[in-house]
C-alpha cells in the first residue's frame, strides 16, 4: 500500500521556525498543538505486529523524511527517531523548498559565524543543517533525535569531542535540551573514548556501526548510552563469506546471534549500555524482511526504516517476545576482561574479527561519501554567499 503523505506537519514546522540570531529556534508550544492535530496516514491497530512490538521495544524510525517521521509518530508507536549522514545529505540535496530552508538557515547561521575560512564555514554549515534537521524531528517526536559527528573524524578523538560539543550547544541555542540528543560516533577506538569524555559531560552517545562483539563490550566498559549494531549487514558479510544463496532460521541468523549476545551480556554483566540494533535483512530470503525484527523482539531499542514499520502495521501475526532482561541476566555470558580494555587489546580482538574490521570500514567509508556530496553543495552555497557580499 502505497502511503498518503500531506505537508499539514511540514507547514507548522516552518511556521515554528521563528528566526533568530542563531538561525531559528524551536517553538515547543507549536511542537505541541501540531501533534495533537497530525492525522496519521498509517494504520496501526492495537493488535498491530507494530503495536505489539512496541509494548516490549522502545522503536525509533531511521528516517530523514519529516513527512514519513511525522506519519508514523502520530500511530503513538514511535517515540525516537535516527538520521545519518545519508538522511542529511539526502536533505541537503533534494531540492525540495522544506529542506532548501533548512540549508540557507545553516548558510547563514555558518556566514554569521565569522569562521577564519571557507573550510570551517562549510563545516560549520553542515553540522547546523543535521542540527536543523533534527531541531525539525523534535517537533514531532517525543523522544530522542540522534545527530552524527563528520565521519571523517572517525579516528580524531579530540575533534570528534569538539564536534559533539558544538552540536549539543547548537540544539540548546534552539530550545532542545541535550537529554534529547545522542550524538551519533562511529565505534572506533577513538570514537569509543570520544564518547567516555563526552558522557561524563552529561553527553548522551550512540555508538553506530557495530558490527562485532568486541566494539560492543568496549562500548559498555567505557559509558556509552547507547549502542547500535547492524545485524543485516553482518548477515551479508558471512553470506558473501560462505558464498551462501540459501536463507537461514532467524534463530541462526549470525546478525541476530551477535545482537542476542551483546544484549545478553549487557544483561547478565550489568552494563546500563542500551541495545538499540538498526539496518536489516530477511534471514531466509525476500518475503520475510521482518525476520530479524521479529527474531529481536524485546531487545531495548529498535531503529526500523519506514518500510518496514509499514509491513508491521499491516500484520496483526502473533509477536511473540523474544529477548527478555531477567533471562538474559541468567545467560552466564563469559565476562571479557577485569575492567576496561585498553587500545591494543581493543584493536587485536577487532582485526581478529574479519566481518567488525571489514563492515566498520565500509560503514565509514559510505558516510563520508554522502558527506562529501553535501560538502560540495554547502561550498557552492557559501561562495555564492561571499561573492554576494562582496558585491
Amino acid at each position: 500500500m502505497m502511503m498518503v503523505r500531506t505537508l499539514s506537519f511540514l507547514t507548522a514546522s516552518l511556521l515554528a521556525l521563528s528566526p533568530t540570531s542563531h538561525g531559528f529556534t524551536v517553538s515547543t508550544t507549536t511542537r505541541a498543538s501540531t501533534r495533537q492535530t497530525s492525522l496519521s496516514m498509517v494504520s496501526a491497530s492495537e493488535s498491530s505486529q507494530l503495536a505489539q512490538l512496541a509494548s516490549m521495544t522502545t522503536l525509533s524510525i531511521d528516517s530523514g523524511d519529516l513527512k514519513v517521521i511525522e506519519e508514523y509518530a502520530a500511530t503513538g508507536y514511535i517515540t525516537d527517531a535516527t538520521t545519518n549522514p545519508l538522511f542529511v545529505s539526502q536533505a541537503g540535496l533534494s531540492g525540495d523548498p522544506t529542506y532548501a530552508e533548512l540549508v540557507d538557515r545553516a548558510v547563514e547561521f555558518a556566514m554569521e559565524a565569522g569562521e577564519n575560512d571557507e573550510a570551517a564555514t562549510v563545516s560549520l554549515a553542515i553540522d547546523r543543517l543535521a542540527v536543523n534537521l533534527g531541531a525539525a524531528i523534535a517537533m514531532i517526536v517525543p523522544g530522542y533525535i540522534s545527530t552524527e559527528v563528520d565521519p571523517r573524524l572517525s579516528f580524531d578523538t579530540e575533534a570528534s569531542v569538539a564536534r559533539g560539543r558544538r552540536i549539543i550547544e547548537m540544539y540548546k541555542g534552539m530550545g532542545v535540551p541535550k537529554e534529547r540528543v545522542l550524538i551519533k560516533l562511529a565505534a572506533t577506538w577513538e570514537g569509543i573514548k570520544a564518547a567516555e569524555i563526552l558522557e561524563k559531560e552529561g553527553i548522551q552517545c550512540n555508538l553506530t556501526l557495530i558490527f562485532s562483539f568486541v566494539q560492543a563490550v568496549a562500548c559498555a566498559q567505557y559509558g556509552a548510552h547507547l549502542i547500535s549494531p547492524f545485524p543485516g549487514r553482518i548477515l551479508d558479510w558471512h553470506k558473501t563469506l560462505e558464498g551462501r544463496t540459501e536463507g537461514v532460521p532467524p534463530s541462526e541468523d549470525e546478525g541476530v546471534v551477535a545482537v542476542r549476545k551483546m544484549y545478553n551480556y549487557y544483561k547478565c554483566h550489568g552494563h546500563d549500555t542500551i541495545c538499540m540494533p538498526a539496518s536489516w535483512r530477511p534471514s531466509r530470503g525476500p518475503g520475510f524482511e521482518l525476520d530479524e525484527i521479529v527474531a529481536l523482539a524485546g531487545t531495548d531499542r529498535m531503529t526500523i526504516p519506514a518500510p518496514l514499520l509499514e509491513k508491521l502495521a499491516s500484520s496483526e501475526d502473533p509477536l511473540p517476545r523474544v529477548l527478555e532482561p531477567t533471562a538474559a541476566a541468567a545467560s552466564e555470558e563469559p565476562l571479557i576482561g577485569d575492567g576496561q580494555m585498553d587500545e591494543k587489546e581493543f584493536r587485536y580482538l577487532l582485526n581478529m574479527d574479519g566481518c567488525g574490521t571489514d563492515k566498520l570500514g565500509e560503514g565509514i567509508r559510505a558516510f563520508i561519501g554522502e558527506t562529501e556530496k553535501l560538502e560540495q553543495a554547502i561550498q557552492a552555497k557559501v561562495k555564492a554567499a561571499s561573492a554576494a557580499v562582496s558585491s
